[in-house]
This record gives C-alpha cells, structure tokens and sequence, in this order.
C-alpha cells in the first residue's frame, strides 16, 4: 500500500507538482511549502515504500530510486495526472531525475534539493552512521533532542519550534513511545560496499527539461563544483541557501523565492500544457 498526501489546488484542471522526499523522510516534509503552493497548484506528496503511512517492503532490495520510481508513475496514472513539475529532495531529487529519463514528456520541471550526479563521500558516510540506528524515545522532547544531535550542523539557526517540528515529521507514536518513521531495513539501501555508478549521463536530460537546483551553502552532499558544472553542461538554474546543510527545508527565503519563480516560469508554463497554472 502506497500513501500520499494530496493538496487540491484552488482551480479545477490546476498543474501538479509532486514532492519527492529523502531516504529517511516522508511526504510530512513538504506540509508547509504544499498548503502555500495549492493555491496555484495540486500538490501530491507521497510517503515512499517504507517510509510514513505506506506500508513496508518485506525485499529491502526494492528500497531503490527504480522501484520507488515505477510506484509514482502508478500513483501517478492511478490519478489520472499527465504530467508534473517534480520537487525532490536528496533521494526524492535523484528520483526525479530518473522519472525525466523514464517519461521525460511528463516532467514539466525539476527543483533537486540538495542532490546531484556526485555525493561527496564524507557526507554519505554520516549518513550511513546514523540510518536505522536512532533508538526509540519516550516523548516529543526527547524526540527533538534527537533529531537536534543528529542535524544541528545542518541547521544552525534553528530554534526548539523548529527541532519540535522536525521531529514531529520524523518519530510516530507507538503505544507508549516514539519512533523513527521509516523501516530500519533501508540501510539495505545503503551499502558500503557499492561501487557509485556515474550518474552524469542521466543528468544530461537536464538540457531539455527546466531545472532548478538548490544547495545548501555548508552541505556535505553536493559540493558547489558539482552544482557549477552542472550549470554548465545543462542550463540549470542554481541557488544556494545560506546556513544550510544537507538538505534546505525549501521554507528558506531564497528556496521560497527560487521555486516560486521557477514554477511560475514561461517555460515550465508551457510545458504543462493545459493545466491551469496560477
């Protein structure tokens, strides 16, 4: 079973962007940028399998970009939806991009959050460290001083309001206790024994298809060289967001005014077609 978290837009036949989230993450993630998007857009944030309210894979093997792919793309026609403007974050961006390789007819626009065709290896090794391993806790406070130990350097400007609210799209309660909101089984997802494949070639669809790309300022996932080339190979639109790590929350100012431009754009516009935009 597959959940998803479905914003209508004001209009009738409005465009759609779909929210794609990171590893450990769920659709919870996009709920304050979804309610000030609907109203120009539908907005459809899925939780991916084994993650949130969608059920768990009993192959942890099927906890990659392929799979999760070909569940959108049925999520997708089951809603009778043609076509989207993608949102993604870290995995949900890499998502993105093979859902642009797949049906890039059905791609409007792409916003990659954080994520691109090299992962500096420092920061998918803390990544690793911290995937499946966070115990279980006994109350909201607790859960944000998890998440606070786990993400401060990613966040330094965050006060308690904003630890409360992460850990409220991170932990579920379960009975007299909270947990992490995902199958500990996805660190299947993450072997260290791997050998990365060049994801360069698969970006190259960027040439054709809009593009946004933000970084955090202090991320450790996507280095500003990557984000430079990648401008430059394809014509992708950049901004980075200070004070930010791996991965902007997209409520940041200049995440804020960058996709609001990107989505309202003439050509992201005309390849929605139909859809009634703004």
């Amino acid at each position: 079973m597959l959940s998803a978290r479905i914003y209508p837009g004001r209009e009738s036949g409005a465009a759609t962007v779909l929210c794609l989230h990171g590893l450990t993450r769920n659709g919870k993630d996009f709920d304050t940028l979804a309610r000030r998007l609907s109203d120009r857009f539908q907005v459809v944030a899925p939780d991916q399998r084994g993650r949130g309210r969608s059920a768990y894979d009993s192959d942890p093997a099927n906890y990659n970009l392929f799979t999760q792919s070909r569940d959108m793309w049925t999520l997708l026609d089951m809603l009778e939806i043609q076509r989207v403007a993608v949102v993604g974050t870290s995995m949900g961006a890499l998502m993105g991009v093979v859902m642009a390789n797949q049906q890039p007819d059905r791609i409007a626009g792409l916003v990659l959050n954080d994520a691109g065709p090299e992962v500096d290896p420092e920061g998918l090794a803390r990544i690793r460290g911290y995937v499946g391993k966070t115990s279980a806790v006994g109350d909201w406070d607790a859960a944000a001083d998890a998440v606070s130990s786990l993400h401060s350097t990613s966040y330094p400007t965050y006060g308690p309001e904003d630890w409360t609210r992460m850990a409220r799209a991170t932990f579920i309660e379960t009975g007299d206790e909270l947990r992490l909101d995902y199958d500990p089984n996805l660190t299947a997802a993450l072997d260290p024994n791997a050998i990365p494949p060049d994801m360069w070639p698969a970006f190259a669809v960027l040439k054709t298809i809009p593009t946004l790309v933000i970084r955090g300022a202090l991320s450790d996932i996507l280095s500003a060289a990557t984000v430079d080339r990648l401008v430059d190979q394809t014509g992708a639109r950049a901004v980075t967001v200070p004070d930010r790590g791996h991965a902007p929350d997209l409520g940041e100012t200049e995440a804020v005014a960058a996709i609001d431009s990107f989505l309202m754009s003439p050509e992201v516009r005309l390849r929605f077609g139909g859809a009634a935009v703004g």
